[in-house]
């Protein structure tokens, strides 16, 4: 490789970061624009925070994925730990901070405090185990957050948050108000989601995300990804930097879940399941292990397909289309075959147009 080569493709890597800022924001700017000419319908407007919220979350599952490159499916308890606080601090901060943007700030921050807590609760006892059995746990760990959240009742007053596992144990005063009614989920939420604070939350973790993975730490982190034996040989600390990037993404997606839960007027655990936790890991796949552009795309594009097919009454095929689409991106991404036979034609056609120039 010579110099002139080795300097485009450092200057490429350079302005990778940058692309992705200018994207979402050419974006944000684009639906804007289509708003005032009042040319989204109702629809499509439901899915504005939705879109940021996956967004943000398909972000921080392929730092712990694609970077890390541990798999967790442990995504939706994060997410689902991050929408109860939030929904939570805001009702009780109702009165006391009565701005609403202010009001958002302070649950998005306490929804990321919150998965934060859940990812080194988590990820300090099994970030040792590796693959499958990392799989597993943070599965079992998203699950035993959706069946807690299901039979838990929180209400708050003068006297301040009260909790209980049956409603009568509340005890609230008249003037209370129960936020979280066990299998019936939050309700009652005064919606404080907006999308532009969904787009100012994707800047915020791309922001985050990027830096940390062109930093030391993120160095660090992919080599312990690459050669774990090679990594630890030097002094790097294989507990360490693991439980850095999964915290910094159940921080993210804690904040996410808060977005996504003071989006609707009631919100059920139920929402926050294995599931969810599978969407978000087809979004990572699909766009690319490491690849935050292609996360960014994917869940994009994933999420607002089944409202733009409506038509078709696609939608409770939703899950099996992806699943067959995982599918093939799989057999085609790891077919050393076929991509081998691409680079053959690609390197006949260079030689057929240089053999016409001359």
């Amino acid at each position: 490789m010579n110099k002139l080569s080795f300097r485009s493709m450092k200057g490429r890597k350079a302005l990778s970061p940058f692309l992705n800022y200018a994207i979402v924001i050419a974006a944000f700017l684009a639906v804007q624009l289509a708003l005032k000419m009042d040319m989204v319908s109702n629809s499509m407007q439901s899915l504005l925070v939705p879109v940021c919220c996956y967004v943000v979350m398909a972000i921080s599952l392929n730092l712990t994925v694609g970077v890390l490159g541990e798999l967790s499916l442990g995504h939706g308890g994060f997410m689902s730990l991050g929408a109860f606080s939030g929904i939570i601090v805001s009702v009780a901060l109702k009165n006391l901070v009565p701005l609403s943007p202010l009001r958002l700030a302070i649950s998005l921050a306490v929804g990321a405090l919150f998965g934060a807590a859940g990812g080194v609760i988590i990820g300090v006892p099994v970030l040792r185990l590796r693959g499958d059995y990392l799989a597993i746990v943070t599965l079992a760990f998203g699950e035993i957050i959706k069946n807690v959240m299901q039979v838990l009742y929180i209400g708050v007053d003068e006297h301040g948050l009260h909790m209980s596992t049956k409603e009568a144990g509340l005890l609230l005063s008249e003037t209370g108000t129960a936020i979280v009614k066990g299998p019936m989920g939050a309700v009652g939420v005064t919606k404080l989601a907006t999308f532009t604070a969904g787009f100012l939350l994707i800047l915020l973790t791309l922001l985050i995300v990027q830096n940390l993975v062109h930093s030391r730490a993120g160095r660090a982190i992919q080599a312990l990804r690459d050669n774990r034996i090679a990594a630890e040989s030097v002094g790097i600390s294989p507990t360490k930097y693991k439980l850095i990037a999964f915290v910094i993404s159940a921080a993210l997606a804690g904040a996410a879940g808060a977005l996504y839960g003071l989006n609707y007027s009631s919100t059920l655990a139920s929402k926050f399941d294995f599931n969810t936790s599978i969407l978000i890991l087809v979004f990572v796949v699909l766009g690319g292990l490491g690849s935050i552009r292609g996360s960014i795309v994917a869940a994009t594009v994933l999420t607002i397909l089944p409202e733009l097919l409506r038509n078709f009454d696609v939608k409770e095929y939703r899950m099996l289309i992806y699943a067959v689409i995982l599918i093939v991106v799989m057999l085609v991404t790891n077919n050393p075959t076929l991509w081998s036979w691409i680079a053959r034609f690609q390197r006949r056609k260079a030689e057929e147009k240089g053999g016409a120039e001359q």
